[in-house]
């Protein structure tokens, strides 16, 4: 890929793209957002395959449970949007190397889908949980690094204390293979720049609540997540991973405001590395709360 067509390929994509998505869906209450903010993107979106991803916390016993359970909750989210986009397990665990692949039928169908696709006319790999699946993928074919674009939801912003962010932390060496491999690189950074984007329970009563099954669904499974841990005092909750799909709606930043920047790779003691002077991503580095939200409400409530 010549220098010219990297740097393009970092910008917003223009006209209608292939997408595919991973997502740690049973994580928490927001990937239920962004698997539906993209499906109903169909103006600019096809969204070709879903792969779950691994995750471990309260909600899982282990990565293979969180994978499992994210599987069925993207079976279920299609159910609400009444969508059938092939979906595929991913990885039973994190990677052990930087060396070796985890192998799953979702990494597998990346590594051989990425091979319709070309430098000129990418895949967009939209990423918002571990990307265990990802880096397997580009092990087992290193031409995603020439056939695709990398739009991760992972670390948190640069000038932040640590990167003990969620996605990042459990699998760094997939993030660093990702990271480091050549491949036109997007990142919406948590702390410090996504953690701006929030719903309040009056605004997901007054937007979400009755208008249809799927946005029902939506707010009430915010609201009872919030309420669980704020006892009765005020909240808001964070509704991370839309930002990751609305990078590729972007056009005229008219949602978040990036900027390209030299990759920092985390290490494996919750930081990041010194700039890389021969890798550049895009960065995000501000979301415009409002007209993201607008967009997002509009979309659901069709």
């Amino acid at each position: 890929m010549t220098k010219e067509q990297y740097i393009k390929n970092l910008s917003v994509p223009k006209g209608k793209i292939d997408v595919v998505l991973d997502t740690d869906a049973f994580n928490e209450i927001d990937d239920q957002f962004a698997i539906s903010y993209l499906i109903r993107s169909t103006e600019k979106l096809n969204t070709k395959a879903i792969y779950a991803a691994p995750f471990h916390n309260a909600n899982s016993t282990g990565p293979a449970d969180g994978m499992e359970k994210s599987y069925e909750e993207i079976k279920k989210l299609q159910e609400l949007l009444g969508s059938n986009i092939p979906t595929f397990k991913g990885s039973e665990s994190y990677l052990k190397d930087e060396k070796t692949p985890v192998i799953s039928p979702a990494a597998k169908d990346l590594a051989e889908r990425a091979k319709q696709y070309s430098p000129e006319n990418p895949l967009y790999v939209v990423a918002i949980g571990a990307i265990t699946n990802v880096a397997s993928a580009i092990l087992l074919n290193p031409k995603i690094a020439e056939n695709t674009v990398v739009v991760w939801l992972g670390g948190h912003a640069h000038h932040f204390c640590d990167t003990k962010e969620f996605n990042m932390y459990q699998d760094i060496a997939a993030a660093r293979i990702v990271m480091e491999c050549g491949v036109p690189f997007v990142q919406l950074p948590c702390l410090g720049v996504v953690s701006s984007f929030t719903f309040s329970r009056p605004e997901l009563e007054y937007w979400l609540v009755g208008k249809n099954s799927l946005t029902d669904y939506l707010a009430k499974n915010v609201i009872s997540e919030a309420e669980s841990y704020a006892a009765g005092k005020p909240w808001t909750r964070v509704i991370w991973d839309v930002t990751a799909v609305a990078w590729l709606l972007n056009d005229g930043e008219r949602f978040m405001k990036t900027k390209l920047i030299n990759t920092r790779l985390p290490d494996y003691n919750g930081y990041y590395c010194p700039p890389e002077p021969t890798l550049l991503c895009n960065y995000a580095y501000f979301i415009v709360d409002g007209d993201l939200k607008e967009d997002l409400i509009k979309k659901l409530c069709r």
